[in-house]
């Protein structure tokens, strides 16, 4: 299919047919400015029974997993993972201070950073107490569902 779309000039396909819809839609080559986080096409399926969407592997930013992968090694870290996709935002506001920094101690409930989705703010919680030695995304950045947003190390019970 993506060949036929290729051949004909085609940005966009949608077909549907008996309560099935599927659409597919390129990144357009036309588009000026913006960041596109995918390079294969997008792919929506609708229909009458449940779906599921999986991100494409090698979706997340190599020097992520790599941070990911050796935080994991080095430390006992708790990673505080993305509930949602959105886009991460480190403060309330453009211009006041970030909720946490590196360093920080943080008690489990406190407000970590928001994530946008579809024009809502998401407060996101610390789920334990501790230390955060890791933030891995920068403010602004657009977040998978599952992606990590900190490295936390976690304050032993005495």
């Amino acid at each position: 299919m993506l060949a036929f779309m290729d051949k004909h000039g085609l940005e966009e396909f949608e077909y549907e047919r008996d309560g099935l819809r599927i659409r597919l839609k390129k990144p357009s080559t036309h588009s000026h400015g913006g960041f596109r986080a995918f390079s294969a096409p997008e792919i929506h399926v609708a229909g009458s029974g449940p779906t599921q969407q999986t991100a494409p592997a090698g979706t997340a930013p190599a020097a992520t997993r790599e941070a990911v992968a050796d935080a994991g090694r080095s430390e006992d870290l708790h990673v505080v993972k993305s509930p949602i996709v959105g886009t991460y935002y480190a403060s309330a506001s453009p211009g006041s201070e970030p909720f946490v920094t590196v360093g920080a101690h943080v008690e489990s409930g406190q407000v970590l950073c928001i994530i946008e989705a579809m024009k809502l703010m998401n407060e996101i919680e610390s789920d334990v107490a501790g230390e955060v030695v890791r933030i891995f995304v920068e403010n602004g950045q657009p977040v998978e569902y599952g992606e990590p947003l900190f490295g936390i190390h976690p304050h032993r019970k005495k």
